[in-house]
């Protein structure tokens, strides 16, 4: 789901000048709404089946009471109700669910799947419909002067992420402290057995929505997709033009009349922007 770092990275870039940091903006730009819409024809897609996995939150995962759920799993009922399509959505296991979509059991993949690599020679994607950056998190109060190059506490990323590895490669007078999951990074901040988070931002967001007393970001929103991954796209099978033209096509209009605004408030009301 995250792209395999590159070998090189110069020092202390994603902190200083070409950050392409976010600033006060609070909702993102998840699609181009001037962008030329694709002419299609909505009988051509008449029902939509999108494949997914159960263990990806806060986009698409099970619940408690073991309903499918998530950010992804509401888009893609918008985008059937934008054309008006039946729609049926899958859960398959993450190892097994890219077979899946290239043997026919779905026509769209709508689960974080990463658009370099191997899926990207594998399968077509449509417009990018949400950026993933990197963000910090810290116990309250944040100070508005927050300066990443002066954190000398702990540090908490997720082992063997892109985040950890630039965080230990930029950060030369903090400490590392690693863990399995960004959630556990998370809580680390919590506990006070660390002082800063670095990783994830969606991730991030979804667990100060559960601890909104505890921690905050700290500073601007870290663009990166050539580290942190292009966004998220939904799959589809190459050569089926008609379901990824109109996709983007209710992606567009889903995005000018507000409904993915919608949509991401209520999943990250903690905006990660």
């Amino acid at each position: 789901m995250v792209p395999v770092l590159r070998a090189a990275l110069l020092a202390a870039f994603i902190f200083i000048g070409a950050t392409g940091c976010a600033g006060a903006q609070n909702l993102p730009v998840h699609v181009d709404p001037g962008a030329r819409d694709d002419m299609i024809d909505p009988v051509a897609v008449p029902a939509l089946r999108f494949l997914t996995t159960p263990d990806f939150p806060p986009f698409n995962y099970t619940d408690a009471a073991g309903r499918l759920t998530g950010f992804n799993i509401d888009l893609a009922d918008a985008i059937c109700a934008r054309l008006e399509a039946r729609c049926t959505i899958q859960s398959w296991p993450w190892d097994r669910v890219q077979d899946a979509l290239a043997d026919n059991q779905g026509d769209a993949l709508i689960a974080g799947l990463d658009i370099g690599g191997s899926a990207g020679e594998r399968f077509d994607f449509s417009r990018i419909y949400l950026q993933l950056p990197a963000r910090f998190v810290t116990q309250r109060p944040v100070f508005p002067d927050f300066d990443p190059q002066a954190i000398t506490g702990t540090v908490a990323v997720r082992e063997g992420s892109a985040h950890a590895d630039l965080a230990e490669r930029t950060l030369g007078r903090a400490q590392m402290a690693f863990y399995p999951s960004e959630f556990e990074a998370l809580n680390a901040i919590a506990s006070g057995e660390a002082d800063f988070f670095f990783g994830d931002a969606a991730r991030a967001s979804f667990w100060l929505n559960e601890n909104p007393d505890c921690c905050a970001f700290a500073g601007e929103a870290y663009f990166r997709p050539d580290l942190f991954g292009a966004g998220l796209a939904v799959a589809v099978p190459i050569g089926l033009d008609n379901v990824r033209v109109a996709i983007n096509w209710a992606l567009t209009r889903l995005q000018r009349e507000g409904r993915i605004d919608e949509i991401y408030l209520r999943w990250f009301p903690v905006s990660f922007y």
